[in-house]
């Protein structure tokens, strides 16, 4: 079962966000300051994400599900678009199809007066939607296709059921679309619309 189906079937609607916590590793941790590695060996592997979240490495899938969160953590897309595996003493640029991580899993709340989005990727990751996590919708020919900014220049892509629960989130303000999340306010194009009359 591709990871797209897995997030429909695992999600419940109303899942809190202690039950989102629990799913995922490394809720609280901090991912390897791969930033701050600049190792002089580097090269390329025959290594690829694919759209659909599945790690390939010499064109056979990776099934080891503790061996693609550990190569996730010492992911690092650099300014150019390449993304790399690091760590100290090598760096190995691989192929990313789409994003390096597809979002899961999402938990609703409300903090004061303002709405709270949690996302639990499927690599781990916890991450709420703010400031420091935008949210992205690129046009992309009239279809809603989320993106949540993880780490560094890392983003996971929302799968499709994650993506028509976020929809439920738009607001409106006269023609204006848009979701907010921990005091940010993420405008969806005109265009992520046109699919849906």
């Amino acid at each position: 079962m591709d990871e797209e189906n897995q997030a429909g079937a695992a999600h419940e609607p109303g899942a809190g966000l202690a039950a989102l916590l629990a799913r995922a590793e490394r809720a609280g941790r901090q991912a390897p300051p791969v930033e701050r590695w600049h190792p002089a060996r580097c090269g390329a592997i025959d290594m690829v994400i694919r759209a659909d979240g599945s790690w390939m490495h010499e064109g056979a899938p990776i099934r080891r599900e503790a061996l693609v969160r550990l190569f996730s953590s010492v992911l690092r897309k650099d300014e150019d678009g390449t993304t790399y595996l690091v760590t100290p003493a090598e760096m190995l640029s691989i192929t990313v199809e789409d994003a390096p991580f597809l979002a899961v899993e999402m938990n609703r709340a409300t903090r004061g007066c303002e709405p709270a989005l949690t996302f639990r990727t499927n690599v781990g990751d916890v991450v709420e939607a703010g400031p420091d996590h935008p949210l992205r919708f690129p046009a992309a020919g009239g279809a809603f296709r989320p993106y949540l900014h993880v780490r560094g220049r890392l983003e996971a892509r929302l799968t499709r059921p994650l993506a028509l629960e976020l929809a439920d989130c738009i607001e409106w303000e006269g023609e204006a679309a848009f979701i907010r999340s921990r005091g940010a306010r993420f405008p969806l194009p005109p265009e992520a619309f046109a699919d849906h009359g």
